[in-house]
């Protein structure tokens, strides 16, 4: 009986190892099919066809795209988080806090572009992609909150600076400026110019 009990024990890990390692395939298929192809192309055949599993098998792990997608989306920003505003948010310096913030989410942007631009591009034809975009542009709005604080900006001229930067933080306007040909480096030193000349004249570092 004591090893009729480890081998059912066994079994059933093996089990679970087996369901854990299909279900991560067929993860790691989603974020293939979404990245490729868009997520408006990424059907359950194609995403089973990637994974090398039945539709069905598909569906017994993610029974709605809601799931699917929140599955896909934790893991690959899980594997390419943004960047941590805490890496520049104790320096001082205005200007130069920023252009560290831009330069990095730019650099960030450059390395991802590929999925960014197919979610952006798809994002109103799928409704199970919406919230997960809705909580980047949330993190983004933190983001710009990161980088607006030191601006000792008043009135009109710092609601300009902010509206003017959160312009800049938008995967569109980097989209924009890369097919302008401009590396990240030249996109923020861009942008430092846009912001210098609302601020009055300082001059961007």
């Amino acid at each position: 009986m004591i090893t009729d009990m480890g081998t059912r024990r066994y079994t059933l890990r093996k089990r679970a190892e087996a369901q854990e390692d299909t279900r991560a395939r067929i993860v790691d298929a989603m974020i293939e099919v979404h990245r490729d192809l868009g997520p408006r192309n990424a059907t359950v055949s194609a995403i089973a066809q990637k994974a090398g599993v039945q539709r069905l098998t598909v569906y017994r792990h993610f029974p709605d795209d809601e799931s699917l997608f929140e599955a896909c989306t934790s893991t690959w920003l899980q594997r390419n988080p943004p960047p941590d505003p805490a890496a520049f948010q104790g320096v001082s310096d205005p200007v130069s806090r920023t252009r560290r913030g831009l330069e990095s989410l730019y650099a960030y942007f450059g390395s991802t572009h590929r999925m960014w631009a197919v979610s952006y591009r798809d994002v109103e034809e799928v409704p199970a992609l919406q919230g997960p975009m809705a909580g980047f542009e949330a993190w983004l709005d933190d983001f710009h909150q990161a980088l607006l604080g030191g601006w000792r900006l008043r009135g009109a001229r710092r609601e300009r600076l902010a509206d003017t930067l959160a312009l800049a933080l938008r995967f569109h306007t980097w989209q924009t400026l890369d097919t302008r040909g401009l590396d990240d480096t030249a996109k923020a030193g861009l942008v430092m110019e846009w912001l210098m000349g609302i601020a009055g004249g300082r001059r961007a570092r």
